[in-house]
């Protein structure tokens, strides 16, 4: 008798796997999106036309090539990457975050960062077969440096994932901790990666500080920066650095569609930054809005996200999605998240909704 499907999945694919839980995408239709940290803007007519017409001058019959190249340089010198750095591109952020598990995966590797934090960092350790570290932040979401540098010296992990502005708490943290830990991973010989996803709308970076450290990586994506459709992100560092971690990128990994859709945004970064800029506008007046909500607390924000503790956030989560509003509910996510909600910031109409359904469900 043919065993079933059921026990050639027990019998084949790992136990860790089957164990674990897949990564949630909310259903989203017919509802005012404000869960995923999207640019809510989308091109003028015109530039929508533009963009059609050059995707449609693309050679999809070829393999991706030089035009891979010409946008690794177009990013390079849009971000002042310093002098004897280099850059590689990924199919998100979250690819590269598997490569540089994939590249650092020697014997007895760990890989360590604070939680709550990005969920990529455990996930692409643990199928990788790293282990990993997590350090709690303290109750205000801030860097426990005493915990970090215990963790870092017992550990001597392989990367220390230090995401800047942190998902989902939205903060910077204090860079004169962040300066003692980048320091203790290096005299322990480890790898610091500064997740820059959200440095659209952050007021510091490690860009440029980067070159005087040579064990620091920084990792960022164009998904905030407007194109979370097209998926592409990139790694920076010292360029002998770089060239290792490269080779374990599958070839052709970024497509062709994608990186033209890239280069057009590159060549029309006024109109994104303006759209950045309106962000962070909505973002200081959604802080102030939220401030006069009684019940509510706003934590700080430098990223296109607003995390909020309500006294029942669950109902309150239900409640928003009943009037038509969809955030995203991560009290279930870490402890330090009890009561939680993350709050997307969007269009002034779309703020509008997201606080009257806000206030309606507490």
């Amino acid at each position: 008798m043919s065993p079933t499907l059921e026990q050639r999945i027990a019998a084949t694919l790992r136990q860790d796997v089957q164990g674990m839980a897949a990564y949630a995408i909310q259903p989203s239709a017919g509802l005012v999106k404000l869960d995923a940290m999207e640019n809510p803007f989308r091109l003028p007519e015109a530039l929508q036309r533009e963009l059609g017409e050059r995707l449609g001058r693309v050679a999809i019959n070829r393999y991706p090539g030089a035009g891979i190249a010409e946008l690794a340089e177009h990013l390079a010198h849009f971000v002042a990457l310093p002098a004897g750095c280099a850059l590689m591109l990924g199919n998100g952020s979250d690819e590269l975050i598997d490569l540089l598990s994939v590249a650092c995966d020697v014997p007895g590797a760990t890989i360590l960062a604070p939680v709550p934090g990005f969920v990529m960092y455990e996930m692409s350790a643990k199928l990788r077969g790293l282990g990993f570290v997590a350090v709690p932040l303290t109750a205000d979401f801030e860097l426990d440096a005493a915990a970090m540098l215990a963790a870092i010296e017992r550990h001597r992990p392989a990367l220390t994932y230090l995401a800047y502005p942190n998902n989902p708490t939205a903060n910077l943290w204090d860079d004169a901790v962040i300066d003692r830990i980048v320091a203790a991973v290096g005299a322990q010989n480890g790898l610091v990666v500064f997740d820059e996803a959200y440095q659209p709308f952050a007021s510091r970076t490690w860009m440029q500080r980067m070159a005087a450290h040579p064990h620091v990586l920084v990792l960022r994506t164009l998904s905030k920066f407007g194109l979370a459709g097209v998926r592409l992100g990139y790694l920076c560092g010292a360029a002998p650095l770089i060239a290792q971690v490269d080779k374990v990128r599958p070839p052709y990994n970024v497509s062709v569609l994608n990186a033209e859709a890239a280069r057009f945004a590159l060549d029309h970064a006024d109109e994104y930054a303006r759209q950045a800029a309106l962000l962070r506008g909505q973002r200081a007046a959604l802080q102030a809005r939220l401030a006069g909500i009684a019940g509510v607390r706003a934590f700080p924000s430098e990223a296109n996200m607003i995390l909020v503790r309500v006294p029942d956030s669950k109902r309150a989560f239900e409640g928003m999605k009943a009037r038509g509003v969809l955030v995203k509910h991560i009290a279930g996510l870490h402890p330090l998240l009890a009561n939680c909600l993350r709050l997307t910031v969007g269009t002034p109409e779309e703020n509008e909704l997201m606080i009257a359904a806000l206030k309606e469900s507490l």
